[in-house]
Parts: C-alpha cells; structure tokens; sequence
C-alpha cells in the first residue's frame, strides 16, 4: 500500500477534535500516501477556520457551506453572512458544501422545511459561483436527489442511502462518496460494490466514521481502498488512481 496515492474527498480537520495534534495529524496522512484532502466547512465558523487552514497547507482545499444539523440557532442575517462569506473566498474554493438535509433526529414538519428552504438557498448559491455542490443527505436521499436533479455538478458525501437512489444519481453524471464507515457497514458495502468506477469517491468524514476504535482521521481512508478495492475485484492501486481522477475531475483540482 504504500505506492498508493489518495485523496479524502471529506474531512473536518478544523473541528476541535483535532485541536491538539492537526498538524501530527496531517503528518501521518501525507506520510501514507494521502496526497490532498478536502476540508468542508458547516457553518460560519467552521467556513472561517477551514479557509485559515487551506491558506496554510496547500495540500488542502475548501469547500465551504451549511450543514442541516447547524440549523438550530441560525438565523436569516446569519445566512445572509454566510453566504456573502462563501461569495467571497468563490476564488479560493473548489465547492460549496456540505449542504442538504437530514431527517435521521428531526421530526418536526417546520424543522424540515427550514431545511428544504436553507438547502434550496446553498443549491442556488452553488450554481451562481458555479461549483460543484457537496450534499449531505440522511434518510433523505430520494428527496435531496429530488431537488438537485437539474443541477450540473454534485457529490453525495457519505452517500447511506437505496441501491435504487444512488443509481438514479449515477444515471444523472452525479458523484457518490462512500466514507470510512464502509469498513463495519453491509448496507454500506453493497452500494460501494455498484457506484459506477468513474463516478466513485472516497473520504474519511473525520473525525466521524472511523473504521477503527476512536477518532478518524484521513490516513484511515487506506482501510476503504483496501475493503472496496477488494469488494470489486480491483487491485488497491487501481481503486485508488480511480478515485483520484474522479476527484479531481469533479472539483477540478
């Protein structure tokens, strides 16, 4: 494995799980062959922080947006900032994103439909700066589907949705990123053995999802190269330069 090259198509290495050793961190990763990573921004201080981090490490790029779990306490003023802030680093990153929906807590009807309405702002936003639109979707995939269908360029990150879903979304040119979760999901597995070769993404979601005990982190994204290589009859080498090209294919990078 180690003339393996990969990029974590989606990471958080600006969260405070990270505060005490980002730099070892990202180390570790570059030293086992993890070339790039993507660092997603959820909110405005989390787009703040990720935008002083890829200004600090070249191997890094933003992407920046509005996660449906920050909703909580977010007003309009707060949206209208957030998105004057992404509009303003447009220049400096390569999507917007994380965006989207998820129902997995929410169960109020209102919740949801702040959701739909924020999600529609940050798909509209994507297509004004025209980059590609980074979707988180839980228990949703069918409907965030839904929504962007008419859009040019989207990655489902930590894509957990139907077979039936992600092949509507493959149909469409779309790109699916399968996270580190993949290494202790069966569900998980079966889509990664079927998302077509030029439309599949790997990331760690760090520092969620590990595939191993405590935190994640994107040198762990080797052990889905492995499981997923493995899974579709593939050399680790060959998945890995796959997922490379799809990556920078979609971002450009």
């Amino acid at each position: 494995m180690n003339s393996v090259s990969v990029i974590d198509a989606h990471c958080h290495l600006d969260f405070k799980h990270f505060s005490k050793d980002r730099a070892a961190v990202m180390d570790r990763a570059r030293s086992a062959g993890i070339v790039e990573m993507i660092n997603s921004g959820v909110d405005l201080p989390t787009n703040r922080r990720t935008m002083e981090l890829v200004r600090q490490y070249p191997f890094l790029h933003a992407t920046l947006g509005l996660s449906p779990n920050s909703l909580e306490r977010f007003s309009n003023r707060d949206m209208s900032e957030l998105k004057d802030f992404i509009r303003s680093q447009a220049d400096d990153i390569i999507g917007v994103g994380e965006a989207g929906l998820d129902y997995y807590r929410v169960t109020d009807p209102a919740l949801r439909a702040r959701q739909v309405s924020v999600f529609q702002q940050m798909i509209d936003l994507a297509a004004e700066l025209d980059k590609p639109l980074v979707i988180h979707a839980r228990d949703t995939e069918e409907q965030a589907f839904q929504m962007v269908k008419d859009q040019k360029k989207v990655v489902f990150h930590c894509y957990s949705g139907s077979l039936a879903t992600m092949k509507q979304i493959a149909d469409k040119g779309f790109y699916i990123s399968i996270a580190t979760v993949v290494c202790r999901s069966v569900p998980h597995q079966a889509v990664a053995r079927q998302v077509p070769i030029d439309q599949l993404l790997i990331e760690t979601d760090s520092p969620f999802l590990s595939p191993r005990r405590g935190r994640n982190e994107p040198a762990f994204v080797l052990d889905s190269v492995q499981l997923i290589a493995r899974l579709r009859g593939m050399t680790p080498e060959a998945l890995a330069d796959a997922t490379v090209r799809n990556t920078r294919r979609i971002y450009g990078i």
